[in-house]
This record gives C-alpha cells, sequence and structure tokens, in this order.
C-alpha cells in the first residue's frame, strides 16, 4: 500500500517517543515515499507547565533519528487529535490540527504523472451495487484507463469490461496514473477480490522466482544469509520465499552497475550471506583471502517462491521476518529491492537458472607424499579414497614451493595421484623432499635418535599442494574452471 503514497504522516505518541512500528513505517516510507511530515500526538496527555518543554525535547529527539535519512529536516507538529480521548465529550477542540492543515497545505505538491505504458491499478475495496454491477475502487499505479475499455484481474485470470467510471462520485470516461478511481464491471463476484491488481489483459508475469536488486535495511539486526527464508512482500502479496545472494567477481566490485538491468554475460561471485560493512567474512571468504570485508557497489539475490507472485516488471521487493515478536524492539524488515527478471517457467532451475552464471572458488590442499623423478611426484589427501580423480586429470596445481604442475591420473588404490612439474622439481625442493622421505622410512625402523638429528639439522616442513578452481553453482555438468 505504501507505493501509492506520495506525502506521508508519521504519527508518534509524544508520550512515547519513536516505537517499533513507528521504525517500521519510516523504514517503509524510506524506501517508498519521497516526503513526510511528523506529527507527535497527544499533547494534552503532557501537564499544562511542562508541556512546552516536553514538546520541544521530543522534537529535538526525532530531528537527530532522522539525521541519517532522507526525511532529514523535515517539519515536526505537535498536535492533540481529540483531547482527552475517546471518551471525551465532543466539545472538546482539537490542539494544533489547523496549524497541521496549514503545514501539509505548505508541503504539498503535484507529484508528475505519466498516462503512457500498461494500465495497473491497486485495488483496495470492492463491493457490489444492485442493478449496476460490482465496483473495485483504488489507485491508479500506471498508464491509463477509458470506458469500454477490457482489464483483467490477473489473480483470477478473468477479463472484464470497464461499464462505467466515477471519481469522487463524479462520472469520468478516462482515468490515469494517480487518480483515485471505481470502476463498474459486470457479473463479477465481489468476494472474489478483497484488495489487489487489475490491468491491461496479459501486461503481468506471474512468476515463480526472480532476481533482484538487494540492499540491506540498517536497523535490521544480524546477517541476510544464503538458504534462508524471508516473507518477500512482491506488489500486493506477501510470500515466503528463499533467497541466494551474489556479488560482481571481485575485480568488477568497484564498478559502476547500471541500474534495474541485469547482466547475464557476466560472472558472480556466490555469497553465504550478503555483504555488509559488519559482516564477519565467512570461511569461504577467508580461505579466498577476503579477511577484510570489501563491499561491492551493488549485489543481488535469486528469489524462489514458495507459491507464484503476479507482479508488474521492475517492481519494488521487500524481504522480512514478520514471524519476529512484534513486542521485540527489533526491525522486522530486512532488504528491499528492485525485481529485475522474473522467472515464468515452472521449471525455472533447468530453463534459466543455467543462464545464471554464478560461481563458488573452491580451494583444496594435498601433500606430495614422495618424489618419482625429476618431472613428476605422488601426492596424497587432496581427494577421498572414493573420488574418481578422471575428472580431476589435466587441472593445474601449485606446490608451496613454487611449482607448477598438472594431475596425471590416480596412483593405486587409496586417492592417491601423480602430478607432472613440466619445468622440473627445484634442486631445493628435491632435497627437501628426500630427506623428509629419508626421515619416515628412519622413523619406520624405529630409530628415534636418527630422526631427531635429521629434525635438529632441517626441519622439513612438508610440501603442499594447492588446486584452486571455480564451479558455476547452476551448472548441470559442475565443471571446474580455472582460469
Amino acid at each position: 500500500g505504501a507505493q501509492i503514497i506520495d506525502l506521508m504522516m508519521l504519527v508518534i505518541d509524544v508520550t512515547k517517543g519513536m516505537q517499533t512500528q513507528s521504525a517500521e513505517c519510516l523504514v517503509i516510507g524510506q524506501i517508498a515515499c519521497q516526503k513526510m511530515v511528523v506529527v507527535l500526538n497527544k499533547i494534552d496527555l503532557l501537564p499544562e507547565g511542562k508541556r512546552q518543554s516536553a514538546i520541544e525535547k521530543m522534537t529535538k529527539k526525532m530531528q537527530k533519528t532522522l539525521e541519517n535519512t532522507k526525511f532529514c529536516g523535515c517539519p515536526i507538529v505537535a498536535v492533540a487529535a481529540k483531547p482527552g480521548g475517546p471518551e471525551a465529550p465532543e466539545s472538546e477542540n482539537p490542539l494544533g490540527v489547523s496549524e497541521l492543515i496549514e503545514v501539509l497545505k505548505s508541503q504539498a505538491y503535484l507529484p508528475s504523472r505519466d498516462p503512457s505504458g500498461h494500465f495497473l491499478m491497486a485495488v483496495d475495496h470492492c463491493f457490489s451495487i444492485k442493478g449496476q454491477g460490482t465496483v473495485m475502487t483504488g489507485t491508479i499505479l500506471s498508464g491509463s484507463v477509458s470506458l469500454g475499455d477490457n482489464v483483467e484481474i490477473p489473480a483470477l485470470k478473468v477479463i472484464k469490461k470497464v461499464k462505467s467510471m466515477q471519481m469522487f462520485h463524479t462520472p469520468v470516461t478516462y482515468a490515469m496514473q494517480g487518480d483515485r478511481v471505481g470502476i463498474c464491471v459486470t457479473q463479477f463476484d465481489p468476494k472474489l477480490l478483497e484488495r489487489g491488481l487489475i490491468c491491461t489483459p496479459e501486461s503481468l508475469h506471474t512468476i515463480h522466482a526472480a532476481i533482484i536488486s538487494v540492499k540491506k535495511i540498517q536497523y535490521f539486526r544480524g546477517a541476510l544469509q544464503t538458504k534462508a527464508k524471508f516473507h518477500i512482500t512482491v506488489g500486493h502479496e506477501t510470500v515466503m520465499g528463499r533467497v541466494m545472494f551474489f556479488s560482481p567477481a571481485p575485480a568488477d566490485f568497484s564498478e559502476e552497475i547500471k541500474e534495474n538491468v541485469f547482466d547475464f554475460e557476466k560472472d558472480y561471485l556466490y555469497q553465504e550471506e550478503y555483504l555488509s560493512k559488519d559482516s564477519n567474512s565467512s570461511e569461504e571468504n577467508k580461505e579466498n583471502d577476503q579477511a577484510e570485508v570489501q563491499v561491492p557497489r551493488q549485489q543481488w539475490a535469486l528469489l524462489e517462491f514458495e507459491k507464484p507472485v503476479t507482479c508488474p516488471k521492475r517492481c519494488l521487493v521487500i524481504g522480512s521476518k514478520l514471524d519476529t515478536d512484534i513486542h521485540a524492539n527489533t526491525c522486522r524488515l530486512a532488504f528491499h529491492g528492485v525485481l529485475l527478471q522474473g522467472m515464468e517457467d515452472k521449471n525455472y532451475t533447468e530453463t534459466f537458472l543455467p543462464k545464471l552464471k554464478v560461481y563458488k572458488l573452491k580451494h583444496k590442499e594435498g601433500q606430495v607424499e614422495r618424489v618419482m623423478d625429476d618431472y613428476s611426484v605422488i601426492g596424497r589427501s587432496l581427494f577421498k579414497k572414493e573420488t574418481n580423480i578422471q575428472i580431476f586429470v589435466g587441472l593445474k596445481v601449485k606446490l608451496s614451493t613454487g611449482e607448477d604442475g598438472t594431475i596425471e591420473g590416480g596412483f593405486g588404490q587409496s586417492g592417491k595421484f601423480k602430478i607432472r612439474i613440466p619445468d622440473g622439481l627445484k634442486p631445493d625442493t628435491k632435497m627437501l623432499l628426500t630427506v623428509a622421505s629419508k626421515k619416515k622410512s628412519k622413523a619406520g625402523k624405529g630409530d628415534a635418535t636418527k630422526e631427531d638429528e635429521i629434525s635438529k639439522n632441517d626441519s622439513a616442513q612438508p610440501v603442499t599442494i594447492s588446486l584452486l578452481f571455480k564451479r558455476y553453482v547452476f551448472d548441470t555438468q559442475k565443471k571446474m574452471i580455472q582460469s
């Protein structure tokens, strides 16, 4: 509903100040609205002598709260809408309301409206009038509508003809974006639609999943984790959805991203959670030497809905945790974004997701077991015994001593493997490995004293083998890719 508001009024109980729900309204306002007026209500509850100073104190507090929002410096007006509360006699006059009306007049503006594009209307009320038909009242979000047009109720897949229209009890033949209008159609049961969207036939899409741009809401406590479930509000519907966060590849972190478009040609990096300055870098990122959390300019999420939703393109999306205790002093709204790409195919995991190039960086480590000759070594601990080593043949590895090698194939039955070193082993490496294997064979004979001597002379570090590759999350063949 916030999408139809051009100027919002945030009403605060002057005796309590900002509460959880006021804060949530403020967050939604920041996402969906451009202008705001704050109303401090119930000033009649403040004792007369201290009233002025209490109002000033609360006004200062509100100004401080709004300092880092887009509503910084907005007007703050103190009123008592009904002095004495609901039981007070009708003769009680409101306090400060005429001043509030003047402020609203000064803040009101004519928003720019555009009649072009598909007709889309948010219906908030539906009722029947005997002998006339069913009336749907609401606000036109985009486009325009004329008498005799066909409109679709997409949630029900029903198309109806506009029989008559009224704006504020006056019959009209045309209405456009921003207008409040009642549209009358025939042979439609008003019980079927309480609120929802109506539109130009076939202009809305029913989607099972979507890619959205994501911004975390700063007041939300806790991390936004991949695979977590959120309540996703899209258009007029709220459904459960699972999220997967991803960012540009690290080389593109600081690149300007075009707003409201998504580029399927680019590679994206899978994230265990949304990256923000306060994220604890997850284990996977630590391995990729990103202990210092760098935050990209833009991040995205793949949303998978538990049931399909019908919505316009590029619509606003809000993710929240609505199952949080309403009395807990915590923001339930977690993130917001714009829907960039909807997936209409029910089998989107097969037909659509493979186009989405999100990859994970994989890092495996093993050790050199022994030298075979100047150009090859045997490695261990990189694979499990049951791993099919054939699929890793040809992948490049690096030894901790600096040599580059290629996996040539398995060796024996226990998950060991052979590495070819095209440029040959360095003499130092060979010596290190020879000492290490001597040490082992000596140790095997139970000759501890000799082994101690060797350790003293040369505390041989094992030579490790690093295998780095990337794998695309939605690649059905699970190919391993090395740049």
